[in-house]
């Protein structure tokens, strides 16, 4: 049985932080899941879905986050307990929607979750979604680890329903990725179906109807603020000092283990705060009211800092309050960094008695940039492309999307030119095709495109855009992990459906000409190139090129799974010249240059066999089983 559901109350389990916030779904009686991948979130749904039957609960990976947002709005209009998970930046997807839920509010509890990546491990920005809550109108609950995030998602889900408000619960990466130990709870059953009630003033959100939710809106909010301040979450530990830290999120256990390492656990007031949109006023102004001096810690924005500033004002209190001048405000906060800030803030040159963290010190390992898989079909596509350019003498633009394939920035490739967001490749590209010279070529994965590529599709063809689109279709959403997506016919419980070929999609958007390859067949794929881009040149509207095989990660473990063995393949040391093909220009990492001969290392070999194709003198060969 898996661990999120077993319903054995008061066991503790070690759960991974989004796990928690999975179970802690289950025990409030969630009964809608739904999310597209996205690191640091994509576990969530993983969690849900593959307790889904078990549980009686539907879970699903939708299209783009925007729906999955309206798909959990919809189930809350029925009174069902409805969950949508997304990364930060996926919650920009869907603005639209998450704008008006807070005008239209919830039924049966609507918890968006926003896990937020400082320090970009695996993003293209940093953004800090508790502003959003602030910009809307929506509470956040941000708890500080997974224990704590498994018990607010229970009281987010009342809060939401007491309140008729959506809730967002924002996570950071260190929350959803990190363990901890876990008490369980019982799993909440309730009911599947709903019930709709017709609320033509509620749901509709014409002017005449959205200026009166406006106002309900903000009578809603006060309440929120007061109830808040009883947030049982939120905590003052009082040591009878004249000053404070301020701790949101888990800034709070970054705050613990420095003052524990400074000696300074009797001596400075700790105020805990769980809800930081909107600030617990009454809590917060009490805390205030004793205070002489007070540190805001807090990982990115000054959400909370600012709240208390413009709070100490309208109480005409007068206490010093430090943040971001001494907190840094980029990339994520450790014990070491708080350790000192508390230093800076105290002015003085605290000692640490013991380590903030006792975890051994992280060796010093050199820098190794990201590479694609050996074996993976996007590298054969890049160098099928790069062939058939080089043969017509162009100079391309190259727009990048998000998706393992962005790798082509990297040496040998450095195809990509501009990567900005999820389905930006093909938008980017209708700009960059009409306003000046060089030939573009968009490449894009087979899920992004599902999730916002279509439009921009549309766009090129309906305003003649001409450009070469490159759809790396590898069978899966490879980059998160190997969820699926409409194209792979397959849903988040593992169940079969329809699959959605892409070639008529772009049909169906208006492409004349679409052709599809097998990137590992790289005679075919160039010359498809050197075709498509001949037509290019003179036809001047967009075209499509399909490359299609499977995410070589899948292939193999499916080889292991069925006991197959695969293919391998050695290097002929009398032919081969040592000319580096394999390498410099393929760059194919299972292959290294060893006494000006090409080696391959079987331990990293998948087996594709396109590096006989690529080796000039065909000194590699295949060895019999």
């Amino acid at each position: 049985m898996n661990k999120i559901s077993v319903n054995k109350s008061g066991l503790e389990v070690l759960l991974l932080g989004n796990e928690a916030i999975a179970r802690g779904a289950l025990e409030a009686g969630v009964r809608v899941a739904t999310g597209y991948p996205g690191t640091p979130s994509t576990e969530i749904i993983e969690a849900l879905a593959e307790v889904s039957e078990e549980m009686g609960i539907y879970v699903e990976w939708s299209t783009n986050e925007k729906i999955a947002l309206e798909v959990a709005m919809g189930a809350s209009m029925c009174g069902l307990r409805s969950l949508a998970a997304m990364k930060h930046v996926g919650l920009n997807v869907a603005m639209d929607p998450f704008m008006s839920s807070a005008y239209t509010g919830a039924i049966g509890g609507l918890i968006i979750v926003s896990a937020d990546d400082p320090s970009c491990h695996s993003s293209q920005n940093e953004q800090d979604n508790r502003l959003a809550g602030l910009h809307a109108l929506i509470p956040v609950m941000e708890p500080y680890s997974p224990g704590e995030a498994k018990e607010i998602v229970k009281e987010a889900f009342d809060f939401s329903e007491k309140h008729e408000t959506p809730v967002i619960l924002r996570t950071t990466t260190r929350v959803s990725h990190s363990r901890g130990n876990v008490r369980l709870g019982n799993i909440e059953v309730r009911a599947s179906k709903g019930h709709f009630e017709k609320n033509v003033k509620r749901w509709v959100l014409i002017p005449s109807n959205a200026r009166v939710r406006r106002g309900l809106l903000l009578e809603k909010w006060d309440d929120i603020k007061r109830d808040l301040s009883h947030f049982k979450y939120n905590r003052f530990e009082d040591h009878e000092s004249d000053e404070t830290i301020i701790a949101s999120g888990i800034a709070y256990g970054y705050v613990k283990e420095a003052v524990r390492a400074l000696g300074l656990e009797e001596k400075v007031n700790i105020l805990k705060i769980s809800t930081p949109v909107p600030l617990p006023e009454k809590l917060v102004g009490e805390c205030l009211e004793s205070s002489k001096r007070v540190l805001v810690v807090e990982e990115l924005e000054p959400v909370v800092e600012f709240q208390v500033k413009k709070l100490a004002f309208e109480l005409g209190l007068n206490c010093s309050i430090y943040g971001k001048n001494i907190v840094p405000r980029q990339g994520e906060l450790n014990s070491d960094i708080v350790v000192d800030v508390l230093r800076a803030f105290f002015k003085s040159n605290l000692k640490a008695t013991a380590t903030p963290v006792d975890l051994p010190k992280k060796p010093i390992i050199p820098p190794r940039p990201p590479v694609l898989c050996p074996g993976c079909p996007h590298r054969a596509t890049f160098y099928a492309l790069k062939r058939a350019v080089g043969i017509l003498k162009l100079k391309p633009v190259y727009t990048g999307d998000i998706g393992c394939y962005t790798l082509g920035v990297l040496p040998p490739y450095e195809m990509t030119d501009t990567t900005i967001c999820m389905g930006a490749s093909i938008g980017l590209a209708n700009g960059l095709s009409k306003f000046q010279e060089n030939p573009v070529i968009a490449f894009i994965g087979d899920s992004t495109f599902f999730h916002s590529g279509i439009p921009s599709l549309i766009n090129a063809v309906y305003n003649d855009s001409p450009m070469l689109v490159v759809i790396m279709d590898n069978r899966t959403t490879a980059m998160t992990g190997h969820q699926p997506h409409p194209g792979t016919g397959v849903r988040a419980d593992g169940s079969t459906t329809a699959s959605i070929r892409i070639e008529d999609l772009a049909k169906a958007c208006g492409v004349d000409y679409v052709y599809t390859i097998d990137p590992f067949n790289l005679e075919d794929s160039t010359n498809t190139f050197r075709k498509a881009l001949k037509t290019l040149i003179d036809y001047k509207k967009p075209i499509v090129v399909v490359s299609r095989r499977e995410c070589v990660l899948i292939t193999v473990s499916r080889a292991r799974r069925e006991g197959r063995r695969l293919p391998k393949f050695r290097v002929d040391v009398d032919k081969c010249t040592g000319c580096s093909v394999c390498t410099r220009i393929f760059g194919c990492p299972a292959i290294s240059i060893v006494e000006e001969k090409a080696v391959i290392d079987d331990t990293l070999c998948t087996g594709c066999g396109v590096c006989l194709q690529v080796c000039p003198y065909k000194a590699i060969y295949e060895v019999e089983a």
